[in-house]
Formats: structure tokens, sequence, C-alpha cells
């Protein structure tokens, strides 16, 4: 696995995002993921719409994702 193949799963399954993934070992990744689809959800409710676009690949072919979610608005902060 690889940080381009998981940029391009979470921008495919969240029309309108742009995430920012690094991860160097294959295994563990780290993500920032600007989507507007965010605004009003907690926390956990964003890393949950991010784990479902990676779906099986989590806890298998991804160990382990670091995540910061927020909104454009955020991000402009």
């Amino acid at each position: 696995m690889d940080a381009e193949t998981i940029r391009n799963l979470i921008e495919t399954g969240l029309p309108g995002a742009r995430a920012d993934v690094q991860g160097d070992d294959g295994v563990h990744f780290e993500a920032t993921v600007v989507c507007d689809a965010f605004a009003g959800k907690l926390p956990l409710a964003r890393h949950r719409m991010v784990y479902a676009t990676l779906g099986d690949l989590m806890g298998g072919a991804i160990h382990a994702l670091a995540l910061k979610t927020v909104t454009a608005a955020e991000a402009a902060k």
C-alpha cells in the first residue's frame, strides 16, 4: 500500500475532498482530509466517513491511519 493509492481512494469516495497522505513504511499512514461534507459532524463521524472510503483495507493492508479531518473553513483558520 502507498500514500498515493490511499489519497485516491479517499478523494474518490468523498467527492470534493482533498487529502494529503504521508507514510513511508507501507502500513502506517497519516492523512489530513479537507471536505465540506464534514460540516456539523463530530470527529468520530468524520473519521468513519474516511474509513468507509478505504473499506477492508483498514486493519489489513493499512495497519494504522492517523487522521485530521476538517472542513475548508476550518482549514483556512
